[in-house]
C-alpha cells in the first residue's frame, strides 16, 4: 500500500512552509495616521503596471458649491418630477453624502422612468433659471401650500419652528419650503455631471405605519471628471459587496426562515472570527483586562435601573415573562460589568481595574433599515469597561488608543479619522468633572500625536468621547472604535470605591470598544480585502489537490494541518476542475501533487498529459505579498519537463529534491 513518510529534511520544508505562515501572522511594521480629513481618495487607474492617479473627490464639508448644487438638483428633480406626473406629491430632498434624493407620494417608478426624468431636469437646467428666495408668514406659508394641494408640505410646515418662513422659487415655475442654501441659478449646474441612480421605497417619517413613499437618490458633482470617477468608485464598491462575495466565499449567511438582521457564520467564516477572537483576547489579557462572559437576557429592572427602558425602548426587543417576573434582551453589556464590579467592595488601590467581553447584544432594527452585516438585530460587541479613579482617566485613555491602534494594525488599518466630542446643553454631571474628563481625552490624543477634530457640544449626555473612524482600501471611512467617559451609570448604580482616607467615593467608568461589533467589522475587512485575506487571516491557507483518489494525501493535509496550516484535501473533481476552482480569492497557498503512474505518464501543472515525461511535483501559488516556491522531487531517469505554471501564477522556482518520498 502507498504511503508517505517524512525525513528530517522533509520536515525542515515543511518548516519553512510554515515559518512563512507564521511572519504573516500578527505582525506589523507600521504605524497609524490620524487625519481630521473627511474627503475620499479615488484611483482612477486601474492598469497595475502603472502608478495609479488619486483623484480627492470633494465633500459637502470641504466644497459648499458641491453641497448648494446637491441641493438645488434636489429641487430641479422635483420640479420635473411634478412636471411629468402632476399627481406626485412632494416631501423632503435634503443633500446627502454622495448627492442628493427626494421622497414623493406617488405611484412606482421604474428606471425607464428615471431617464424621462433626468432629461427633464437637464431642461430645467438648460433654461438657466433663477433660484430666488422669499420670506413669507407662517399663514402666507399655509395658504399657497393649502392652494397646492400639498398634505405632507403642511406637516412640514407645521414642524419649523423659526420665523420666518422662508421659501426657494426656480424661476416663476415652481417653489418650495427650503432655508437653502443654492446656487444663483440652475445653469450653474453641469448637467453632464448629475446621474439619477437609483429608486427605491421609504416611509414617511421612517415610520412603517405610515405612507410608503418613492424614494428617487442621485449623484451630483462639480464636473464630469468627478462623477467619473465616483462611477469607479461605486462600481469597485459593487465589486467588494460583503454581501456578495460572503455568498461566492461560503462565510456567513441571513436565513429568511430564521429572520431578517439574524447572521449565521459559516466553517469558513467561523474560522476567521476566531482568529479575531483570539487575537483580541491576547492582546486585551497582555494589557491587563479581566475577561468576562455575561447573561443574554436579564431582569427588566436591570434595564429600569440603567436608564436604556427611559432612553432606549424603541431598540428594544418586547419584554418575556417568566415565573411571573419581566425579563429583557439585552441591548448593551454596560450593566452586566457593573454588576460584577459591584459584587463586592473595592479600595482605591485596585484602580484601575479593566474588565471586557465579546458579548451579544439584540437590537430592534425595521425591516428597511437591514444591510448585510453592517446593520443587523443581534450582533458581538467587543465591549470593554474601565472603572478607574479621577486622575487616572488620562492615562486609561491613552492605553486605550494604544490598544486600539495595536489591534486594528493587524487588520491593516493605519489610516484614521478621529473626533473628540465635548458636552452637549443637557447633561449629567458637575462642570469641574466634565472640564477634567474633556481635558484628559485631549492630552491623551495630543501624547499620541493623532490629529483630531473638535465636535462641540456633540458628545453624549452623560460625558465626553472620542470616535474613530477607519479608512479601507477605496478610502471609506468606518465608525468602528468609540472611547466615552461616563458620569451617569455610576450613579444610577451608586458604585463605589474606598478613598485613602476610609470615605466612599464615586469611581469613573470609561467604556470603549475598538472593533464596534465583530459582524459590521467582518463585513468591513471582507471589503477591504475584496475576500483576498492576508494568509494568517484566510480561512484556507492551502488544498492539497490529488491526481488520483487512491493516493494518501489525506496524510499530507493531516501533516500540514498539525504545523497550524489549513489545508482540507479536495478529492472527487476531475483534476481540472480542481486547478480551476483553486484559483480563487479566499485561497493563500496551493498544492498540487502529481505522481507519474507509468514511466510514459506525465502531469503538467495545468492538468494536461504527454506521453514522454514522467515527474513527482509539488506546486505552491503564493499570495501577492510573497512565499512563492515549488517543492519537487525527481524520478531517478532523466526528465524534460514542459511545465505550464501560469494558473498558479508562480514568478519564482526553487528546486527542492525528496521533499517528500513515496513508497
Amino acid at each position: 500500500m502507498a504511503s508517505i513518510h517524512t525525513t528530517p529534511h522533509h520536515v525542515r520544508i515543511l518548516k519553512s512552509m510554515v515559518l512563512y505562515y507564521n511572519s504573516m501572522k500578527w505582525s506589523s511594521t507600521i504605524s497609524a495616521v490620524a487625519t481630521g480629513s473627511s474627503e475620499t481618495a479615488i484611483f482612477t487607474d486601474q492598469n497595475q503596471n502603472q502608478e495609479k492617479e488619486k483623484l480627492v473627490l470633494p465633500t459637502n464639508d470641504s466644497s459648499e458649491r458641491l453641497l448648494r448644487i446637491r441641493h438645488t438638483c434636489a429641487h430641479v428633480m422635483a420640479m420635473a418630477v411634478q412636471k411629468l406626473y402632476p399627481d406626485a406629491k412632494v416631501t423632503i430632498g435634503p443633500w446627502i453624502e454622495n448627492g442628493f434624493y427626494y421622497d414623493f407620494d406617488m405611484e412606482p417608478l421604474t428606471d425607464k422612468d428615471l431617464k424621462r426624468i433626468k432629461k427633464e431636469m437637464d431642461r430645467i437646467i438648460g433654461k438657466n433659471l433663477p433660484l430666488v428666495r422669499e420670506e413669507v408668514s407662517r399663514h402666507e406659508a399655509r395658504r399657497r401650500i393649502l392652494a397646492l394641494n400639498e398634505p405632507y408640505k403642511i406637516e412640514i410646515l407645521d414642524s419649523i419652528k423659526e420665523e420666518p418662513i422662508t421659501i426657494y422659487h426656480i424661476g416663476n415655475e415652481w417653489w418650495d419650503l427650503c432655508a437653502g442654501p443654492h446656487v444663483e441659478t440652475t445653469g450653474n449646474i453641469n448637467k453632464r455631471a448629475i446621474e439619477l441612480e437609483s429608486v427605491a421605497g421609504a416611509y414617511w417619517r421612517g415610520d412603517e405605519k405610515k405612507p410608503m413613499l418613492q424614494r428617487i437618490y442621485g449623484t451630483a458633482w462639480e464636473n464630469e471628471e468627478q462623477l467619473k470617477a465616483y462611477l469607479h468608485f461605486k462600481e469597485e464598491a459593487k465589486r467588494r459587496d460583503h454581501r456578495r462575495l460572503g455568498q461566492d466565499l461560503d462565510l456567513f449567511s441571513i436565513q429568511d426562515d430564521a429572520g431578517g438582521g439574524l447572521v449565521f457564520w459559516h466553517p469558513k467564516g467561523s474560522i476567521v472570527r476566531h482568529i479575531i477572537e483570539d487575537l483580541w483576547k491576547k492582546i486585551h489579557m497582555e494589557r491587563g483586562y479581566d475577561l468576562l462572559y455575561t447573561p443574554h437576557v436579564a431582569k427588566a429592572d436591570l434595564w429600569k435601573i440603567s436608564g436604556h427602558l427611559d432612553f432606549y425602548k424603541e431598540n428594544m426587543y418586547d419584554q418575556m415573562s417568566i415565573e411571573d417576573e419581566l425579563y429583557q434582551l439585552r441591548p448593551m453589556n454596560c450593566p452586566y460589568h457593573i454588576l460584577v464590579y459591584k459584587r463586592k467592595l473595592h479600595s482605591y488601590r485596585e484602580f484601575p481595574i479593566r474588565v471586557a467581553e465579546l458579548g451579544t447584544v439584540y437590537r430592534y432594527e425595521l425591516s428597511g433599515s437591514l444591510h448585510g452585516l453592517f446593520r443587523v438585530r443581534g450582533f458581538t460587541q467587543d465591549d470593554a469597561h474601565i472603572f478607574c479613579l479621577d486622575d487616572q482617566i488620562k492615562d486609561e485613555i491613552r492605553g486605550v488608543l494604544d490598544l486600539t491602534e495595536e489591534i486594528l494594525l493587524q487588520f491593516g488599518f493605519d489610516k484614521y479619522e478621529v473626533n473628540l466630542s465635548t458636552r452637549p446643553e443637557k447633561f449629567v454631571g458637575d462642570d469641574d468633572i466634565w472640564e477634567k474628563a474633556t481635558s484628559a481625552l485631549k492630552d491623551a490624543l495630543d501624547d499620541k500625536g493623532w490629529s483630531y477634530q473638535i465636535d462641540e457640544g456633540g458628545g453624549a449626555f452623560y460625558g465626553p468621547k472620542i470616535d474613530l473612524k477607519i479608512e479601507d482600501a477605496l478610502g471609506r471611512k468606518w465608525q468602528c472604535s468609540t472611547i466615552q467617559v461616563d458620569f451617569n451609570l455610576p450613579q444610577r448604580f451608586d458604585i463605589t470605591y474606598v478613598d485613602s482616607n476610609t470615605e466612599k467615593k464615586r469611581p469613573i467608568l470609561i467604556h470603549r470598544a475598538v472593533l464596534g461589533s465583530l459582524e459590521r467589522f467582518f463585513g468591513v475587512l471582507i471589503e477591504h480585502y475584496a475576500g483576498d485575506f492576508p494568509l494568517w487571516l484566510s480561512p484556507i491557507q492551502a488544498r492539497v489537490l490529488p491526481v488520483t483518489d487512491a493516493q494518501p494525501f489525506s496524510i499530507l493535509s493531516t501533516l500540514l494541518g498539525s504545523y497550524g496550516l489549513r489545508p482540507p484535501l479536495c478529492v472527487c473533481e476531475r483534476l481540472f476542475l480542481l486547478i480551476r476552482n483553486t484559483i480563487s480569492p479566499e485561497l493563500v497557498l496551493s498544492a498540487l501533487i502529481a505522481i507519474a503512474e507509468s514511466a510514459t505518464d506525465h502531469m503538467t501543472a495545468d492538468g494536461s498529459h504527454s506521453r514522454d515525461l514522467t515527474t513527482r511535483r509539488i506546486i505552491g501559488r503564493g499570495h501577492e505579498s510573497g512565499g512563492l516556491y515549488v517543492l519537487e522531487s525527481q524520478v531517478p531517469r532523466p526528465v524534460a519537463c514542459s511545465t505550464v505554471l501560469s494558473p498558479f501564477d508562480i514568478v519564482s522556482r526553487v528546486n527542492l529534491p525528496n521533499t517528500i518520498v513515496f513508497h
